[in-house]
């Protein structure tokens, strides 16, 4: 079997999209699919902490987005996708996102009648609202449903994600995405080395990690925690920040005494076992499909913080794995860090909780489904077109 995945943002950009769909390719591939990626070209002086699995990739010429530099913005080359087409011959079409390379794909897909499989990884809606721009809201909507309205198959992370699109009209949904990887995301890569490199000694330390951008709510962690250092002693607490993004400056200037930000970090090591050696996790985002970084929590034994919205309700049960609060509610935010902080068996009720969660949820076992759920829908979906035949060889360097 023959895929082509396409998506506007991929390794060496980090972010939720990027990184299911690195795994998703490696995982496919690994259970015998023919892979190949349609993605934004990188300048080679990127350095990332995500690494992709060695691929076919046929590249459009992209340029930062004058926001967020670090994403790319790929020019829309109807050419390039096409020759990808012809050379690669998929059997199947996967589109990570809904923008340039994502629409393309699509229209090209259509054209030559290959199932077509989209992916629902990003609320732009709710991102609207986030900046600013709610009057946009009701439009983005319309049309990200159109889009995938027009897929054979797609793929949401969330049950709230999938009922988002079931009620603009999405009928042809299922869930998928909702895996970690135990051997990375454990409690055994606890690190005293790291905590005393980081100065932490024996304070309670919470983790954020993702995204900094206005979206994920990063400023209502700061706040909460400043009131709540505020109100113990000098050094009883910390805050770990990891991730990038164009909020960062921001936060830096908001970020009162013991948070420390270590940028973006790499997925093998660094980051797990940073998850591992801090005592719980802070999440206040309302705009989540997932929270791919909320299981991942989980997994290495830290109970969750965060506000029950998107897909975070999924797996957040107040009292059982986490302490959930109302989405903006600094002072809920705060009183649920006051209890972690002063109760230590309710941390370990909740920490017992958040591994009972995360133990079903391998990346093996969504893979296995994904795998057999494709090779279905190449069997059975319905072609509208009959294929245009390959020309040549696959001229496309290795990632």
């Amino acid at each position: 079997m023959r895929l082509l995945l396409c998506s506007d943002t991929y390794p060496p950009q980090v972010n939720g999209v990027s990184v299911v769909t690195a795994l998703m390719a490696e995982g496919l591939r690994d259970r015998g699919w023919h892979c190949a990626t349609v993605i934004p070209a990188y300048p080679a002086d990127i350095t990332t902490p995500l690494v992709a699995p060695r691929l076919p990739r046929f590249e459009l010429p992209s340029v930062p987005m004058p926001i967020y530099p670090a994403l790319r913005f790929p020019w829309p080359s109807r050419r390039t996708v096409r020759e990808a087409f012809d050379a690669w011959a998929p059997d199947l079409v996967y589109c990570a996102t809904e923008f340039v390379i994502g629409r393309l794909a699509a229209a090209e897909a259509r054209r030559r009648g290959v199932p077509l499989v989209s992916a629902f990884h990003t609320d732009f809606g709710r991102y609207a609202t986030a900046y600013g721009l709610d009057w946009l809201r009701r439009a983005v909507e319309a049309n990200i449903a159109t889009f995938h309205r027009r897929a054979a198959l797609t793929l949401t992370p969330s049950t709230p994600a999938m009922a988002t699109l079931q009620a603009a009209g999405v009928t042809r949904t299922e869930v998928w995405g909702r895996g970690v990887e135990p051997a990375r995301f454990t409690p055994t890569r606890r690190s005293l080395a790291l905590r005393e490199a980081l100065s932490l000694g024996p304070a309670f330390t919470f983790l954020y990690v993702g995204r900094l951008a206005p979206e994920k709510n990063v400023e209502l962690v700061l706040r909460a925690f400043r009131a709540l250092a505020g109100s113990l002693t000098p050094g009883a607490v910390r805050l770990i920040v990891a991730g990038d993004g164009p909020s960062l400056p921001a936060l830096r200037r908001q970020a009162g005494p013991g948070v420390t930000f270590l940028g973006s970090l790499e997925r093998d090591h660094d980051l797990p076992t940073l998850f591992a050696s801090c005592d719980a996790f802070l999440f206040a985002s309302e705009t989540e499909t997932l929270g791919l970084v909320v299981l991942e929590a989980m997994a290495s034994g830290l109970p969750v913080i965060a506000a029950p919205a998107g897909g975070v309700a999924d797996h957040l049960r107040d009292e059982v794995n986490g302490l959930a609060f109302a989405s903006g509610d600094k002072s809920a935010m705060l009183a649920a860090m006051c209890r972690l902080v002063r109760d230590r068996a309710l941390r370990e009720r909740l920490r017992e909780g958040a591994l009972r969660t995360a133990a079903p949820l391998s990346w093996s076992a969504e893979l296995d489904r994904l795998d057999a759920r494709f090779r279905t829908l190449v069997r059975t979906a319905p072609t509208a077109h009959a294929p245009v035949a390959p020309r040549g060889a696959v001229a496309a360097a290795s990632a």
